[in-house]
């Protein structure tokens, strides 16, 4: 049992994840504070009255005070005052690092960990249904649904954790069954601003005693850089390893076998058939039967604003494929989308200090597109093919001019490689948006 009476714990950032630790303490009858740099942070009304905190900024003299501090993801570690604490050896750690030492505690509970630039959500849903469809008992969490403090409060057998990098900046003590790092591509530079090898440090961090390491064979910067020894290695890939596509993508191949025709499966797109490919190895490792596996696997429909068409008439498919918020994202839709006519392409929204070049190559390969770009950073995502690039202001600007052209074999597809925040709430709400005006206007 871990103990931290007596112990003065901070909290810094409240929101779902920060209540989740508030509880969390409170059911160890330990009272913490919580600090938060909004002046009205969501959550504050459900605080326990006898909770003391400070709202608007940080408070260094609390910081500096603490035993303990609990961050939020949001919050960089290489802000001031963290580093001033941390220079005075005051451990900081977040809700992850929470769980996994309560988890390591009971040791035939088993944990599966997924990370990676792009299809996290996707691979860690699949995963999730799989396991249920077995029938042991699944708690799905962590970056998305439920935190994953708030899992603890359920019977599970296995743990399937969505594990972002700045979540994983703060776990130490993550001992997972399977751990995977789907992808690597540029994202959060604005948070990594040394280099991608920096934001790739932070998802390395899931392979840290891990039993099974599931990486991408064709993505070097996903193989492990611990001691992990490479027997521990199970490889997925597009046409190597030993979870892969045939050369012409139509089945999947496990150990040289045969398990599945991709004609079978309600998703569709060479990157979902690797995310495919992902969950089925790490289903594999947690010890669910293969049969299993498959048919949760034909029966699962993918996730909204992920590569989803959202709309076919005459002929034109819109496809809304609004959480692609980086770079990577955009590469993987456009590896995957089919036209036989002329694709346009929505790109726009708050681009996070990303390059936006290794786009280039793919949008030199479409026989006939057109772009448009919109919102903040739309002249910069101009630049990458002006030729065939019109700039407006808004996604509903571009989507008026556009369905007024579009012809049968045409594709409208948004795959921003930007995030939304600064014209919508979020991507939910973006790909909405586009799913609606797609049928007024379509």
């Amino acid at each position: 049992m871990i103990n931290y009476q007596g112990k003065n714990i901070i909290i810094i950032g409240l929101g779902v994840t920060g209540l989740s630790c508030v509880n969390y303490f409170l059911s160890k009858n330990v009272i913490p504070k919580v600090i938060d740099t909004r002046h009205k942070p969501s959550g504050i009304e459900q605080l326990d009255p006898r909770v003391m905190y400070h709202t608007g900024g940080l408070n260094l003299d609390w910081i500096l005070d603490a035993d303990l501090i609990v961050v939020s993801p949001g919050i960089a570690l290489a802000t001031p005052e963290l580093v001033k604490a941390k220079s005075r050896g005051i451990q900081i750690i977040g809700d992850i690092e929470l769980f996994c030492l309560e988890v390591n505690q009971q040791p035939h509970k088993k944990v599966a960990a997924i990370t990676g630039s792009n299809g996290k959500t996707t691979v860690t849903s699949l995963v999730g249904e799989i396991v249920a469809a077995s029938g042991c008992r699944v708690g799905v969490g962590g970056n998305i649904g439920q935190p994953a403090l708030s899992l603890l409060d359920e019977e599970c057998d296995i743990y399937v954790l969505e594990l972002s990098s700045f979540q994983l900046e703060t776990t130490y003590s993550l001992k997972a069954t399977a751990a995977t790092i789907l992808n690597i591509s540029e994202d959060h530079m604005d948070r990594y601003p040394e280099s991608i090898l920096q934001y790739t440090a932070a998802k390395q961090r899931i392979y840290q005693n891990a039993e099974n390491c599931i990486i991408n064979y064709d993505d070097k910067l996903t193989y492990p850089h611990t001691d992990a020894k490479k027997g521990q290695w199970i490889e997925f890939g597009l046409q190597d390893g030993k979870y892969h596509l045939d050369l012409h993508n139509q089945h999947m191949i496990v150990n040289d076998q045969l398990v599945l025709n991709t004609s079978q499966l309600s998703l569709f797109g060479v990157h979902n058939y690797l995310n495919i490919l992902a969950a089925l190895a790490i289903t594999d490792a947690l010890g669910i039967e293969r049969s299993v596996s498959l048919l949760a696997i034909k029966h699962f429909k993918g996730l909204s604003h992920r590569f989803e068409l959202v709309y076919e008439h005459h002929g034109v498919r819109w496809i809304n494929d609004s959480k692609a918020t980086n770079v990577g994202s955009t590469e993987a839709a456009l590896k995957s989308v089919v036209c036989n006519g002329t694709l346009y392409l929505l790109l726009g929204g708050d681009g996070k200090s990303a390059d936006f070049s290794p786009l280039i190559p793919y949008l030199l390969k479409q026989p006939a597109l057109h772009i448009y770009c919109f919102g903040r950073d739309k002249v910069e995502l101009a630049k990458l093919r002006p030729d065939v690039t019109k700039v407006v202001d808004t996604m509903k600007d571009a989507l008026v001019d556009i369905a007024h052209q579009t012809q049968s074999g045409d594709v409208v597809l948004l795959s921003p490689a930007c995030a939304s925040l600064d014209q919508f709430k979020n991507y939910a709400e973006r790909g909405q948006v586009f799913a609606m005006l797609a049928k007024e206007l379509g």
